[in-house]
């Protein structure tokens, strides 16, 4: 009873969180309601058992992804940004159609067209959880065939943070 109003109420906090990120004309204002968007999606995976997905989303995402875009948009002065490029009838077609699109997909969704997606955990899921802990299940293939994406990851942020640094400093000489 309990864990249905929670997962309401963090569902319902995550989608509203969601609806004003993209209304807000302020990037800095977006970026607070994503971070409260990532806190609600937290709330559902500590109501799924997922306590370690729960808190890498708070830990990574929430505090320090969107930190280090709060730099970004800081250091970038994009508050003022005239936006009105984005603002032609052939954006609001394509806005339209994606809206639409996902409107679709989530009717669908809802008539029961498609599996759930939660359901009973893979055969050897569990096995792999008694035997190396749930950390261990995630961090193995991180770390092992995934680790040039993780690695390729890491380069990536690393270039946006020095090419940041580069634009303010170039600005303000």
């Amino acid at each position: 009873m309990i864990s249905d109003f929670l997962f309401y109420l963090f569902a319902g906090g995550a989608t509203v969180g969601g609806l004003l990120m993209v209304t807000r004309r302020n990037p800095v204002s977006a970026v607070i309601f994503l971070i409260a968007v990532f806190f609600c999606t937290s709330g559902m995976f500590l109501l799924l058992d997922a306590h370690y997905i729960a808190a890498i989303n708070i830990i990574l995402y929430a505090g320090a992804i969107m930190v280090l875009f709060l730099f970004v948009i800081m250091l970038l002065n994009v508050g003022h940004a005239d936006w009105r490029d984005l603002r032609t009838p052939f954006g609001g077609l394509v806005g339209g159609a994606v809206a639409v699109a996902f409107l679709g997909l989530l009717a669908r969704r809802l008539i029961g067209d498609v599996a759930p997606l939660a359901g009973e955990p893979a055969a050897g899921l569990e096995a792999l959880v008694a035997e190396q802990g749930a950390v261990g299940v995630v961090a193995r293939p991180l770390f092992g065939e995934y680790v040039v994406v993780l690695e390729a990851t890491g380069l990536l942020l690393l270039v946006a943070i020095v090419g940041t640094i580069f634009l303010a400093r170039r600005e303000s000489a």
